[in-house]
């Protein structure tokens, strides 16, 4: 195989097993990688200057198809379960030989980079691909090299990117075709059957929160993190949709990453170097920071054009909901680089509660962040299909259950001991439905949101009354500067505040049924910011 591009001369694909007659591409710049893409016709270049792709079958991750071999290493470490799926490792070598000579058949295009932007824990990954623009997603997330530190890297970490290739489900012991495939005794990571980039992305991030909590005592978080002009750091936690990346996209503070960092004794860093933001009814007048970058070297993914023109419709969600957009850190005008930060002054646990209960803003005690840091809750409406309008509730552990190879409450009790011993306050934001369910009440105005964790940020929020909700048992503000009164008490919203009585007591039966699972193993203080149901909130 002929080897192009800008690499550490002792290597070559060879070494992982790839031996074809083609051309293994290393570290081509981007502007080269968009001219490929196009020249292809795998893309398109947007009237902003983004390239936009499809990803064909997969449009989001497959959790259901991803798998961790078990052996030595992992076989007492890892929470096996449903999220984390047991791969024989006596199947590994013949999967990883069909995916070698697979690659050896085409053109490579070969991405070196890192991950954590704190050096002392800095990862460095090979990505393998056969798609020109898969190397720029890697580019465009991860954090990129010097022309130097390119030559004399050694990677920790390789990832072969076969989206082409499909397993036979019978000879692996596995559901489907496609797969996602981790291996943490060789330290590598094989993705067959999907071109959806996330599935790199979410791939290194499960192999950072083995190894930093395991091995070097490192919280790893499912989270986005800004700093104020005081050098003050919030963080956000919250599922898709929940609006973390638009929140932390804040004009007045730097943004240090959008999804995934580390917490270490000296503070937080941001494992990537970019972000990977949703674009379904992307606006400049909601999101300017996204929406700005959204340009040259961008990526955007299973969009469509207005027709007859290159412009993209935002609101045009034919191909999937899931429209995305990765593009570097630096592309965000006041990104914070390097993306590190202090110790959190704030936290903000962000759900989308689709049922109307929760209030806009609440303030936790330890025991009752470990609690919901636990359960992980959201709810997401039923897509736009006719006559589908029931929510549905998710309860995804730590906010970021599918990427978590470890035992959840080891995540839990690393969190509850940082927040302890930094003092940090957590706040949880329903940025969901008010004045009633979703079909019957309307969303949580982003500017009241936006408001209301300004002022918690400037403290201001201490100095308010509050009350206790007498389900949840939440302190939540009366008042917050910017927001109307009556938006601040849930049941107030509600024109049947009886009917707001009967939806909390069934959401609290939701939770007390999902955190059973942890009642054996969960603290005192957890277990006792468990909802009591009654029957009625005065």
């Amino acid at each position: 195989m002929h080897q192009q591009g800008l690499r550490n001369l002792s290597h070559s694909t060879e070494a992982y097993g790839i031996n074809g007659k083609h051309t293994a591409f290393w570290n081509l710049p981007i502007d080269e990688l968009i001219e490929r893409t196009v020249s292809s016709g795998m893309g398109t270049i947007a009237s902003s200057g983004a390239l936009a792709v499809d990803t064909g079958a997969f449009t989001g991750r497959a959790p259901k198809d991803k798998y961790i071999v078990r052996d030595a290493l992992t076989e007492a470490t890892v929470y096996w379960g449903e999220v984390n799926q047991p791969f024989e490792e006596k199947h590994f070598e013949p999967l990883l030989r069909q995916v070698q000579q697979y690659l050896s058949e085409r053109d490579l295009f070969v991405k070196d980079a890192y991950a954590c932007a704190d050096p002392a824990y800095r990862l460095c990954v090979r990505v393998i691909t056969e798609l020109p623009w898969a190397a720029l997603f890697v580019h465009n997330l991860f954090l990129r090299p010097t022309e130097e530190e390119v030559v004399a890297m050694e990677p920790d970490w390789v990832v072969l990117h076969a989206p082409g290739f499909q397993a036979d489900p019978r000879a692996y012991g596995i559901r489907a075709g496609n797969f996602a495939l981790i291996n943490f005794s060789r330290r590598m990571i094989l993705i067959g059957g999907t071109a959806y980039t996330g599935e790199i992305k979410k791939g290194i991030f499960t192999v950072l929160n083995y190894i930093l909590p395991h091995d070097r005592n490192v919280l790893s978080m499912h989270c986005s993190a800004n700093q104020g002009p005081a050098g003050d750091t919030a963080i956000f936690f919250g599922l898709s949709g929940t609006g973390k990346t638009t929140l932390s996209a804040d004009p007045g503070r730097r943004l240090i990453g959008d999804d995934e960092h580390g917490w270490s004794e000296n503070g937080i860093f941001n494992f990537e170097g970019g972000c990977y933001a949703k674009c379904v009814h992307l606006s400049e007048e909601k999101e300017p920071q996204i929406y700005r970058a959204v340009r040259r070297g961008a990526l955007l993914e299973n969009v469509r054009y207005f027709p007859g023109t290159n412009q993209v419709n935002y609101d045009d969600i034919s191909v999937t909901e899931n429209t995305r957009v990765s593009y570097p850190l630096h592309y965000i005008e006041n990104a914070l680089i390097p993306s590190v930060g202090t110790h959190p002054r704030n936290i903000f646990f962000l759900t989308c509660d689709a049922f109307g209960v929760l209030p806009p803003i609440s303030r936790l005690t330890t025991g009752q962040a470990m609690y919901w840091f636990l359960s992980g809750y959201t709810a997401k409406v039923a897509g736009t299909e006719a006559g589908i309008t029931e929510p549905k509730i998710t309860f995804s552990t730590c906010f970021g259950a599918p990427f978590l190879p470890l035992d959840p409450n080891r995540y839990a009790a690393m969190l509850a001991d940082k927040l302890q011993k930094h003092q940090s306050v957590v706040w949880l934001v329903n940025t969901g439905w008010t004045g009633g369910p979703y079909g019957t009440g309307s969303r949580m105005k982003l500017a009241y949101t936006r408001q209301m964790i300004a002022e918690a940020l400037a403290g201001r929020l201490n100095q308010v009354a509050y009350r206790t909700h007498l389900v949840f048992r939440l302190q939540y503000p009366l008042e917050c500067a910017g927001v109307p009164k009556e938006v601040m008490d849930p049941r107030n919203t509600w024109d049947d505040p009886l009917a707001y009585d009967a939806q909390a007591n069934q959401l609290a039966e939701q939770f007390r049924r999902n955190f059973a699972r942890f009642e054996a193993t969960a603290s005192k203080e957890a277990l006792a910011a468990a909802p009591q149901l009654m029957g009625a909130t005065t």
